[in-house]
């Protein structure tokens, strides 16, 4: 395989144009519209306790602290927040970001995957994760990264089931919250994207949910 490159161009920078998919539709973070939902299901009655152990933020006690805490992340451009909006009650379930944009070399992130707890074990949380990352190559990127903490078994699941490569722990990598992070990198290359891609529309297609369950994993799509 040849490594030159003469013919490619820089990434196009993210924008506000809404992502629509069958289960869900992802907005640019708009608290005016998003913050009363995003605050029942991130930190109301029946919220997923363990949601912020491994995210640099989170919990909050108070509203205000939330409030001030999402406005910062909306005027944010990287990362570059989205909201999970419902595609049938508009209401917000999540949050979700690109984030360490690098467009000169085709280099993006999808991070900061902030799940309320309905959300999460459906199609919506994986439709998410396939509408970003058609977006990351539609953007002209040749490499999208998925990071996380090496002791988060949770999002190690997800990246490998997403179709992410394991490249190595980046051993004493941060330090959050007062504690040591070891920083586990996930990629997926421009030349892997078709038949992930092909994969992930095979998952969420119609006739491979009966009854709301899925007929064929995300692996066997694969």
């Amino acid at each position: 395989m040849s490594d030159s490159l003469l013919h490619w161009q820089p990434a196009t920078l993210p924008s506000s144009r809404p992502l629509a998919g069958r289960f869900i539709r992802l907005e640019k973070l708009d608290p005016a519209a998003h913050a009363d939902d995003l605050w029942r299901v991130l930190q109301g009655p029946g919220a997923d306790e363990k949601l912020w152990d491994y995210l640099p933020y989170g919990p909050f006690e108070a509203r205000d602290e939330f409030d001030t805490w999402l406005a910062r992340h909306a005027t944010s451009t990287d990362p570059w927040f989205y909201t999970v909006l419902d595609a049938v009650t508009g209401k917000a379930e999540g949050m979700i970001s690109l984030m360490s944009i690098v467009p000169a070399q085709g280099r993006i992130e999808i991070g900061h995957v902030t799940f309320g707890a309905a959300m999460q074990r459906t199609p919506k949380g994986t439709e998410a994760i396939y509408l970003l990352a058609r977006e990351a190559f539609d953007l002209g990127n040749r490499r999208l990264e998925w990071k996380c903490n090496a002791h988060n078994t949770r999002s190690l699941r997800a990246a490998e089931r997403f179709g992410f490569r394991f490249e190595g722990t980046f051993r004493q990598h941060m330090v959050v919250k007062g504690q040591n992070r070891d920083t586990a990198w996930f990629s997926i290359l421009d030349s892997e994207w078709l038949a992930l891609r092909q994969a992930f529309e095979r998952w969420l297609a119609a006739d491979n949910f009966v009854d709301g369950q899925q007929v064929h994993t995300l692996e066997a799509c694969r």
